[in-house]
C-alpha cells in the first residue's frame, strides 16, 4: 500500500540480484522521497550481494505459496526474473564451431519464465497490486527463433506466453521487450555473446543490453519486432531500469506493450520526457 505518511508507493522488483534488477532496484532506493523500495531474490546469497537489507525478500518464484509475504502492501511490480542458459564445457572458441547450451534441472524457461512468472501475477493479483511493469525481450514473434533453440528451452515462446496472461489478466501492466542477449565468459577470458543466434567473440559485452551509462542516448520505441530489422537494436541497461521506474509514474504508460532501444550516443537527442515516449505507444499487446 502506498505509504500513509507520503503517500509513496511501495514498489517490489524480482530477481533485484540480476544485472538489470540491481539498477532498478537502486532507482528506487535512491528516489526514497518517491518510491518505498523492496526486493525479491532466490537465494540468501544474491541477498548478501545487493546488501542484504530488510526490505529484501528471499524466495523462489516457482514456488507460489512464498510469494505472498513480498507482495504483501505492494503497490506496483516490476518482474525482471528470467531463466538463463549455461554454456556447455569444452567449448574452445579458436577452433570454430558453436557451443552447446543447457539449462539447469528446474530451470528451464517453463518453470522460470511462465510457471515463475504466472506465479508472480497472481501473486500480485491476489494482494491487490495496481500495476504491474514486466521486462521480456523482442523476439518472441518467431517462434522459429534461434534463441528457442538453445537448451530446447524455447525461452522466447514462454516469455511470451508470460507476456499474454499478464495482458490478460485485468491488471493494469507495461510490458517492456529489450533485445535478448547472454553471456558467457571463457578460459582465457574472452567473452561470448549470442545475441539472435550470432556468436561473436569480444572483450567487452556489448550485447542487446549494454553496460553503458544511462540517460545519454534518444530511446526508440516499437512493436512486433520491427526494431529488430533496423541498426538501432541494442540499449544500455540503465536506460532499461529507468523507463520501468517511469513506467511506475505515467498513466500513458499503462496498458502498453513496446519493443525499446536507444539510438547511438552523440546521435540524436536524450530522451526526458517520458510522458511523450509512453505517449507514441498504441500497441496494447
Amino acid at each position: 500500500m502506498a505509504d500513509s505518511a507520503t503517500s509513496r508507493p511501495t514498489v517490489l522488483v524480482t530477481g533485484a540480484g540480476g544485472r538489470t534488477g540491481q539498477i532498478v532496484y537502486n532507482k528506487l532506493k535512491e528516489r526514497s522521497e518517491q518510491f518505498v523500495a523492496r526486493g525479491l531474490v532466490r537465494t540468501e546469497e544474491s541477498k548478501q550481494k545487493i546488501g542484504a537489507a530488510g526490505d529484501v525478500y528471499v524466495a523462489d518464484i516457482r514456488d507460489a505459496d512464498r510469494l505472498a509475504p513480498a507482495v504483501q502492501g505492494v503497490d506496483a511490480l516490476i518482474i525482471l526474473t528470467s531463466a538463463a542458459p549455461k554454456m556447455k564445457p569444452g567449448f574452445d572458441p579458436s577452433k570454430g564451431g558453436r557451443p552447446e547450451f543447457y539449462y539447469e534441472d528446474g530451470m528451464y524457461p517453463e518453470q522460470v519464465d511462465w510457471v515463475g512468472q504466472k506465479n508472480q501475477i497472481d501473486a500480485a493479483k491476489a494482494a491487490g497490486v495496481k500495476h504491474i511493469v514486466l521486462v521480456g525481450s523482442m523476439g518472441g514473434t518467431n517462434p522459429n527463433h534461434p534463441l528457442n533453440s538453445m537448451g530446447n528451452g524455447n525461452i522466447l515462446v514462454w516469455k511470451r506466453k508470460a507476456e499474454q496472461y499478464l495482458a490478460d489478466s485485468g491488471i493494469p501492466y507495461t510490458i517492456i521487450r529489450s533485445k535478448e542477449a547472454f553471456t558467457w565468459r571463457t578460459p582465457r577470458d574472452n567473452v561470448l555473446i549470442l545475441v539472435f543466434g550470432q556468436l561473436k567473440k569480444k572483450n567487452f559485452l556489448p550485447g542487446g543490453l549494454q553496460d553503458k551509462d544511462g540517460g545519454v542516448r534518444e530511446l526508440l520505441v516499437g512493436k512486433d519486432d520491427e526494431l529488430l530489422q533496423t541498426d538501432t537494436k541494442s540499449i544500455p541497461r540503465a536506460d532499461v531500469a529507468e523507463v520501468c521506474v517511469q513506467a511506475l509514474q505515467y498513466e500513458e504508460a499503462k496498458f502498453k506493450a513496446f519493443d525499446l532501444a536507444s539510438k547511438p550516443e552523440g546521435v540524436g537527442t536524450p530522451t526526458k520526457d517520458f510522458r511523450a515516449l509512453f505517449s507514441q505507444i498504441t500497441a496494447r499487446f
